[in-house]
């Protein structure tokens, strides 16, 4: 972006369109640039006193201004002083006060002084006295990533970023329009998605909107533009607050603007550290349920809502959606609250902060809510899963033969669930005639008895876990507890199997 003094609009007709760079400013972008180029190693001051000569040159010095603000980004200044300058100055002016200086041969008098204090020589002191003001810092380097017509790419861009920072509203129409509402919400806009005509039109709320305007939410409204122009075919009316007028902004494909490949964007992982600390948290658990960032788009009415999240379940084709409503303005909750009356036929949680005071009103629209302060309750969401999973787990029982006869001796209750498809809840309940429960392990009889008869008291637990083992057998200790036996430890050598209350 640009800063706002920089920025050039037409208002012709009312309307509010920024002036975009064309390729016979390639010249001038090419000039900026060598500006630069031929001041490394000079002065911030000499460099704008060059700068100067190219505006009172130039058509519009706002453009010089423009191209140079990009080039800057690149540069880097430092100040360059034998002495440290605050220490010189601080001995200078407690000099002068001693002295009096008054005249130009008292003056020197004084830096004399400082010279031979700090066992320096006079013209160091001279150099150094105010070498960090911003005009004396020196141009040391220099990594400009742009050619002309780079330039004069990146200029566009900014100058319609600049544009577009006014704005209360933007309504968007995209070919891409998964991407663009993937970056909307990692930028943390407030958004609603409508139907018209069969397309589907992003409306993003400005900055220039919101209860309190930030420029921190400005500049993320404004890098939108980024991936918007990264589409084939898109289209852009705004409405911008033009000094206490609106005006109406329109950007479509055809405009000059593009994104070069000099300064990509930052993702953003998550649309808030909200979400970002309740997905952490949550696939850490390690449940029967994987959280999908962004699931498909769900009709409410005229609008389209993409929920923050979907929980999908393991062993069966279902999800349950979830959003997180956090603050923002009263207006955008209240939008929000519109279009989760209007989402039909779909199981939606929904985590609201309580400071909001909507709680029982989102529990009017038949949606489960879970109230937060701060973080999102892992345990409260758990809590409000399990119903379903309770019902899910219940049809895949169901569905099951009433008696389940496998045909391996030895099948752990995980195996067997992701043979059948349903999770190991499920197969816990069915029956198993041929075979015994030993811990999580299904064991046929006739392996018991073969291990009865190899294993006796006095035999090395490594010894015993071999026969467990040609068996397929892991859970070595639930085993020889179902054979009424323990395992009496010796160190780290291992230990011996004793009879059980031995």
């Amino acid at each position: 972006m640009l800063t706002k003094d920089l920025l050039r609009v037409s208002r012709a007709g009312g309307g509010y369109h920024p002036q975009f760079a064309g390729a016979d400013d390639e010249a001038l972008a090419g000039r900026v640039i060598g500006v630069y180029q031929g001041h490394v190693g000079e002065t911030r001051g000499e460099l704008k006193a060059a700068l100067e000569d190219v505006e009172r040159e130039a058509d519009d010095f706002k453009l010089v201004r423009g191209f140079a603000k990009l080039i800057e980004r690149e540069a880097t200044f430092e100040v360059r002083a034998p002495i440290d300058p605050e220490r010189v100055r601080r001995r200078a002016f407690r000099a002068a006060e001693a002295t009096g200086v008054v005249t130009g041969a008292e003056r020197e008098t004084a830096l004399a002084r400082v010279a031979e204090d700090l066992d320096a020589m006079p013209g160091d002191i001279e150099a150094s006295l105010y070498a960090d003001r911003e005009d004396r810092e020196v141009l040391v380097d220099l990594a400009v990533p742009y050619a002309p017509p780079d330039l004069v790419a990146q200029y566009n861009l900014s100058l319609a970023q600049t544009a577009l920072f006014d704005a209360t509203e933007m309504r968007v129409r995209s070919s891409d329009p998964k991407s663009l509402v993937s970056m909307v919400k990692r930028l943390r806009l407030m958004y609603e998605i409508e139907n018209r005509d069969g397309d589907r039109v992003v409306i993003v709320t400005g900055p220039d909107a919101i209860f309190r305007s930030t420029r921190r939410y400005g500049t993320r409204f404004a890098r939108l533009l980024r991936t918007v122009a990264k589409a084939a075919e898109w289209r852009i009316e705004a409405t911008v607050d033009d000094r206490g007028t609106e005006r109406q902004l329109v950007l479509t494909d055809a405009d000059p603007v593009s994104v070069p490949d000099a300064e990509p964007v930052a993702e953003v992982t998550f649309d808030s550290g909200v979400e970002a600390d309740f997905a952490t948290r949550f696939e850490s658990l390690d449940l029967d349920w994987t959280l999908t960032r962004e699931p498909e788009p769900l009709e409410a009415g005229a609008r389209v809502m993409i929920p923050d999240f979907a929980f999908e379940y393991a062993h069966a084709d279902f999800r349950v959606f979830f959003e997180i409503v956090g603050f923002w303005t009263p207006e955008y909750v209240e939008k929000k609250l519109d279009t989760l009356q209007r989402v039909e036929d779909v199981d939606m949680l929904v985590a609201v902060d309580e400071s909001l005071g909507i709680g029982e009103e989102i529990a009017a629209r038949e949606h489960r809510v879970i109230p937060y302060t701060g973080t999102v309750g892992v345990k409260a969401v758990r809590d409000a899963l399990r119903p379903y999973e309770e019902e899910l787990v219940a049809d895949a029982v169901a569905a099951l033969p009433g008696e389940i006869v496998p045909d391996r001796d030895v099948v752990s209750l995980a195996d067997l669930a992701a043979d059948y498809g349903v999770s190991v809840d499920a197969i816990e309940e069915a029956s198993f005639p041929e075979h015994e429960l030993v811990g999580r392990t299904l064991i046929r009889p006739a392996v018991l008895a073969d291990l009865e008869e190899r294993i006796e008291p006095g035999t090395r637990l490594s010894d015993a876990e071999d026969a467990f083992e040609r068996h397929g057998i892991t859970d070595a200790s639930a085993v020889l507890s179902a054979l009424g036996y323990r395992v009496a430890w010796e160190g780290l050598e291992g230990g011996t199997i004793r009879r059980a209350g031995e």
